[in-house]
């Protein structure tokens, strides 16, 4: 995956206990909840490298198992079933929030002005503005909006973690280290996400596309 934002702005790192930095987690996150390629499996070892000696590193470590454990095609396989055919996991944010309505369209020409708002040369190459690895190199490239954009989508971030999770995905651990830097504890359950962090699509619409799962 190339990067979609071509001006950086360097920011001081906080320490966050034993976790990797914002940068170099959204920067990993963003790699690896990709589709994969050559390009992806080349920067494996360079991601477990910056996250080595972190808590952040076993976090990702069942993520970068499973991608160095299978050939590429069927490594693309799995992510298509996954995370494009399976609403359960969808990378799109604003579907958890907004669903296929007519105030989605709103959503995204929201997130396409926060990103015009940053300076930033943004190249979504064909892909929907809000689609997670994006959010979270925009989150690298610019901290404050970035993070904006995280926090208000933050039910969505929760649902696909608690949906991985459920589903023993070895991505589960990526988004959990996403959350890991964003305020609060994450919830426990789908109804505590609504509790929280308010109105999210019913269980019946996002799982209509896995009917027959279990």
């Amino acid at each position: 995956m190339s990067p979609l934002f071509t001006r950086a702005r360097p920011r001081p790192e906080p320490v966050v206990e034993n976790l990797a930095s914002p940068e170099v987690t959204f920067a990993a996150a963003a790699l690896v909840m990709s589709y994969p390629d050559e390009q992806l499996l080349a920067r494996l070892d360079t991601i477990e490298s910056a996250l080595d000696g972190t808590e952040t590193a076993d976090s990702f470590a069942p993520v970068l198992t499973h991608l160095r454990g299978a050939p590429l095609g069927e490594l693309q396989a799995y992510h298509v079933q996954e995370f494009d055919l399976s609403r359960r996991h969808a990378l799109h944010l604003s579907y958890w929030t907004d669903g296929d309505t007519r105030r989605r369209g709103e959503v995204l020409a929201d997130v396409k002005a926060r990103y015009r708002e940053s300076g930033l040369v943004v190249d979504t190459g064909g892909e929907l503005p809000d689609y997670l690895p994006m959010v979270l190199e925009f989150a690298v490239a610019d901290r404050e909006r970035g993070l904006e954009l995280l926090e208000r989508f933050r039910a969505s971030v929760e649902l696909i973690r608690l949906g991985l999770h459920q589903d023993r995905l070895p991505h589960a651990g990526v988004l959990t280290a996403i959350c890991a830097h964003l305020p609060g504890p994450s919830p426990t359950s789908r109804s505590e996400v609504q509790d929280k962090f308010g109105a999210i699509q019913p269980m019946e619409l996002v799982g209509l596309n896995n009917a027959m799962r279990s």
